[in-house]
């Protein structure tokens, strides 16, 4: 549906019509530099057909519009350029990261943002830049590196979340008496998270860098600001690949860990066995049915033997504690 259209010149708003066709009329008749704003959310085929016929745009960027779930990318066509960006959400109690899409058709004097998912955050977009008429006249580059920079920092706001949730994982997959409680199954969710990140934010580096370089429809005045937007980006990808390492670092050093554990676990098992094994040995030979034994006709034979097997176990006992075996 179209939830906002409004005409613009020379960075301000104009009076019109609050319809398509209208406000085009408007910013067509306003003179140079007029251009209308259009913002649609989950529009139907229907809808794009509309305004892809309103703008001549290409089919086929209109079909990408249309089922969204694109690689982020820039492509010019014939009268308009076409840009895919992927927005981000994350909501810590649900421990995922929320994907969704933004794609922006600019021309000469219109640009049509349309959005797909709950998480892409323009809302209040068009209140802030009308709040900023000197780069508001640029037309419709300004909306686009608006839109840029608004979802790059919402890639922002999330790898910081990420990173936090990150630091409080390592510090409690390290802390005494967590080894073995599922952190593998902890860890592999957080790195998956990171990964859905990064396919947002990887592939969109480079047509951030085409658009900075120059692209049809593109003001050069603006080249300063998708610039800026890239080095956020760049650094975000940065932060991205540190904890992308860090994760499988963390992974590695558990399994570490847990082996670690079963080796002590193991040798725990092996000392008490071995301390049950020299009294089991003594009674199993003094239980076979022979007349001939040492001492086995003494009185004193009976409390001789216990007394053995307690000595036994507390030397046993004594060395295993002492090479830290129990």
């Amino acid at each position: 549906m179209i939830v906002h259209c409004a005409a613009y010149h020379d960075g301000h708003r104009l009076d019109a019509p609050d319809d398509l066709a209208g406000a085009l009329a408007a910013a067509r008749a306003a003179g140079p530099g007029g251009f209308v704003w259009i913002g649609l959310f989950e529009p139907t085929a229907e809808e794009l057909d509309q305004a892809g016929t309103e703008f001549a745009l290409h089919p086929l960027a209109v079909e990408d519009a249309v089922s969204a779930h694109q690689r982020p990318k820039v492509e010019p066509y014939q009268g308009s350029l076409f840009v895919a960006l992927k927005t981000l959400g994350y909501r810590p109690g649900a421990q995922a990261v929320a994907v969704g899409e933004v794609m922006v058709f600019l021309g000469p004097d219109f640009v049509m943002t349309v959005r797909h998912g709950e998480d892409t955050p323009l809302s209040g977009l068009r209140a802030r830049l009308e709040r900023e008429p000197e780069l508001l006249r640029y037309g419709p580059s300004s909306v686009l590196h608006s839109v840029c920079d608004t979802v790059v920092d919402g890639y922002v706001e999330v790898t910081t979340a990420l990173q936090t949730d990150l630091d409080e994982l390592e510090a409690d997959v390290f802390a005494p008496g967590r080894v073995g409680r599922d952190n593998a199954g902890r860890i592999y969710g957080c790195k998956r998270q990171v990964m859905t990140v990064r396919r947002a934010t990887l592939p969109l580096l480079e047509p951030m860098l085409r658009l900075e370089r120059g692209a049809p429809f593109v003001r050069p005045e603006t080249a300063p600001y998708l610039r800026d937007v890239a080095d956020h980006l760049a650094r975000v990808n940065d932060q991205v690949d540190g904890m992308d390492r860090l994760l499988s670092d963390i992974l590695s050093a558990n399994l570490a860990q847990v082996s670690v554990q079963q080796n002590n676990d193991m040798r725990k098992i092996s000392a008490w066995a071995a301390l049950a094994a020299v009294p089991t040995m003594i009674a199993g030979i003094y239980g076979m049915n022979f007349e001939s034994m040492p001492e086995l006709k003494q009185p004193w034979g009976y409390p001789a033997v216990l007394s053995l097997m307690a000595l036994v176990c507390v030397v046993l006992h004594r060395v295993f504690k002492r090479h830290d075996w129990l």
